[in-house]
């Protein structure tokens, strides 16, 4: 997502992926939440997604299902579709963008300067770049090799998941005991997706099939005659977030910058709009029309979106557990999101459509994810994603045409006068005060609230785009 963002902002950019291909042992993330369905969107290409996975309410917290079909928003739905479909279709978008991926490449070591960083593979190569992006996960070379502490909480609990073929009928479905969930599905392909809290904590070594066998024993009496297994990893409760996401000319995203449990399926939604966060500002850095310091804005807002989802997932971990307490506390829990106002707060934080970055007081929209309102212009009607495509930024004037002049940032950000009539509505929060313009920045927040004068606009340009050109 970070090259193809990068991409379309002119920027000659690489990716180091180890692996021969896009192929992925086993299925890992299982789709896609309403937020990142729309950044997609926002990139004309979420119909890819949306033609190969399957709509569906998939907001949730600790087994409460939480519906957004009365969010206002296009995608008012979570896309059910596993990792490997979603990795490849993106490895598509960003191969007709003409991204250069070096594969069967690995970082081994780096060196920055104070004008780029000398990157070396594991072939004996060498890049030089301005910027490096550790993209690279949980264990993340990159993040040790910066000096960049990982702070956090180690794992109480693991979990083994695996793909494999049975002798036997299993016990279908989800199940809790006191040492925590387990659950047994049919995949398409008639194989079984298994997934089994262990006994003990603290296994390094990579899960073997008689890991997986020794487990379900434990729990259900009987292992089911696993055998070929397809896939076998372990997860675990870990949550840990990076104390910076940049040391100099090198930043992370991704699951190198925080991990968490997988509880509401937030890691890869939360990779993506890191991602869509930090491409365009990293591309006006590296072209030089605005300073670096734009960068230290991606912690400041990237840091505490990811620092809650950490909060809600080790909550959300103690209830996975099966005793008369967590019992009365999961009961109890669910009661009140049964409830409006947590049913609403709770589904825009899982799906991702709450997210506010701190701008400062001002408009409800400031902040904000932009609507994606169904605009009359000049060219006809435009939807605002549409107009966000190419990743540049938009300022939209409802009130009197051409009443703001943006001639210094012409280079930069498109103008245009439109009309809407209808309401504007926000996730959670419901109907709010029609503006009289808008600034979006490039990952659809809005920047700026003004209209009918254009009072703080030259600054809020500034700020993000970087200075006004000179003649």
């Amino acid at each position: 997502m970070l090259a193809g963002e990068l991409s379309l902002a002119g920027i000659d950019v690489a990716i180091v992926e180890r692996r021969v291909g896009q192929e992925l042992d086993g299925l890992r993330s299982g789709g896609l939440h309403a937020r990142t369905i729309e950044i997609f969107d926002q990139r004309g290409i979420a119909d890819r997604f949306l033609a190969q996975g399957r709509t569906a309410q998939v907001a949730g917290f600790a087994g409460v299902s939480l519906d957004i079909s009365d969010f206002p928003t296009r995608h008012d739905y979570g896309l059910a579709l596993w990792q490997k479909h979603i990795e490849r279709i993106l490895t598509e978008w960003v191969e007709e963008l003409g991204v250069t991926i070096y594969r069967r490449c690995e970082v081994t070591a780096f060196v920055q300067d104070d004008s780029g960083v000398d990157v070396a593979l594991g072939d004996g190569r060498s890049l030089r770049a301005d910027y490096l992006v550790g993209c690279d996960g949980g264990r993340s070379l990159v993040r040790k090799a910066s000096g960049i502490e990982f702070p956090g909480s180690d794992p109480t609990t693991s979990n083994l998941i695996g793909e494999v073929e049975v002798t036997e009928e299993p016990n279908w479905g989800i199940h809790r005991d006191a040492t925590g969930i387990h659950g047994l599905s049919r995949l398409d392909d008639g194989t079984v997706r298994v997934m089994v809290t262990e006994r003990e904590v603290g296994a390094v070594a990579p899960p073997t099939l008689r890991d997986l066998s020794d487990a379900l024993i434990a729990v259900f009496g009987t292992d089911y005659g696993v055998h070929n297994p397809a896939s076998l990893s372990r997860f675990t409760d870990m949550a840990r977030q990076a104390a910076s996401y940049r040391q100099g000319r090198v930043l992370l995203a991704g699951d190198a910058a925080h991990v968490h449990p997988p509880d509401g399926g937030q890691g890869m939604q939360l990779g993506v709009q890191d991602a869509v966060n930090l491409g365009w500002k990293l591309a006006q850095v590296v072209r030089k029309t605005a300073p670096e310091s734009l960068l230290d804005t991606y912690q400041a807002e990237r840091h505490p979106v990811a620092a809650r989802v950490l909060k809600n997932t080790m909550a959300a971990v103690v209830l996975r557990r099966e005793d008369e307490r967590i019992k009365a506390l999961r009961d109890m829990v669910s009661d009140l999101l049964a409830m409006e106002e947590p049913r609403r707060r709770f589904a825009g934080m899982m799906s991702g459509l709450d997210i506010r970055y701190d701008f400062g007081e001002g408009h409800e929209l400031l902040g904000r994810r932009m609507p994606d309102l169904d605009l009359v212009t000049a060219d006809g009607p435009q939807r605002v994603f549409a107009l966000l495509h190419d990743a540049r930024p938009l300022l939209l004037n409802f009130g009197k045409p051409r009443a703001f002049d943006i001639g210094p940032w012409a280079d930069r950000v498109r103008s245009f006068d439109a009309g809407y009539d209808g309401a504007w509505e926000l996730p959670v929060l419901g109907a709010v005060e029609a503006p009289g313009a808008v600034l979006v920045r490039p990952d659809g927040h809005v920047a700026w609230v003004g209209g009918p004068t254009s009072a703080g606009l030259a600054d809020a340009l500034t700020r993000w785009f970087g200075p006004p050109a000179t003649a």
